[in-house]
């Protein structure tokens, strides 16, 4: 009978297009499908907790997949990291129940944006961090997201997913957000968010918005109003990629 796996993975996105794979692109998700092909001779396609987009990285990304290969989950983990590339790191291997999937079964996710500062942004940081040396009041980013904790319908913060219906779009996209804060730390300004599910650049869409309550340009208590208006035009830019890590997961 196959076995289930749980991996747990981190990786610099900045060298992926993104988690799924596709035709013709060097992805997340087709190298580790292509690394256990190599090393148990099957072919699986592993499962993420959640597609992360181009250039996005992860500090603790899960995927899960099952193999009838004999194959020790220790053995399993020491050969996967030698044969993927440096940027993807198997950081555990677990063999799980059957009813186990990475992306149904997870209860919670944790992300971080990291925006750095500074006026000169270090070179070996500058692909992990959104650099914005321009004037931010910071006091008022923190009390923006606040405003988002809770259930709410996050559409104003979605993008369109085309791996999604229509009708799943226009009925699924509430979510709870249990914490929401920004933290300072030298010229480190990290804003990290722990909720149930996350949308198609969510996360990025938030950030773009509290940027601009922290230029001036919307006000802090216009947040209720744009989560009330359900329109992605009443919300603020996508911020670049490589400022987000998906932290972990919970299960």
């Amino acid at each position: 009978m196959a076995r289930n796996f749980k991996l747990t993975l981190a990786y610099d996105g900045a060298d992926f297009y993104g988690w799924q794979v596709q035709p013709d692109r060097r992805t997340v998700q087709g190298e580790l499908a292509e690394a256990i092909l190599r090393v148990t001779g099957e072919a699986v396609l592993p499962q993420g907790s959640g597609r992360t987009d181009a250039g996005v990285h992860a500090l603790g990304q899960v995927a899960s997949f099952a193999l009838a290969s004999p194959i020790p989950a220790p053995n399993l983990q020491t050969a996967l990291n030698h044969t993927l590339p440096a940027s993807i790191r198997v950081l555990a291997v677990e063999e799980v129940s059957h009813e186990f999937h990475a992306r149904h079964s997870a209860k919670a996710k944790t992300y971080e944006y990291r925006i750095y500062r500074g006026h000169i942004c270090p070179p070996f940081i500058a692909r992990y961090v959104h650099h914005h040396p321009y004037p931010l009041n910071e006091d008022a980013l923190c009390d923006a997201a606040k405003l988002v904790t809770g259930e709410h319908d996050f559409t104003s913060f979605a993008a369109v997913d085309p791996e999604r219906g229509k009708d799943e779009d226009e009925i699924d996209n509430v979510r709870t957000i249990f914490s929401s804060s920004w933290q300072r730390e030298g010229e480190m300004l990290t804003y990290r968010v722990r909720g149930d599910g996350f949308l198609h650049h969510m996360v990025r869409n938030l950030v773009g918005t509290f940027l601009l309550v922290g230029k001036g340009s919307v006000a802090v208590d216009a947040i209720p109003k744009i989560l009330g208006a359900k329109s992605r035009s009443q919300a603020g830019p996508t911020a670049p990629a490589e400022g987000l890590f998906l932290v972990g997961v919970e299960y």
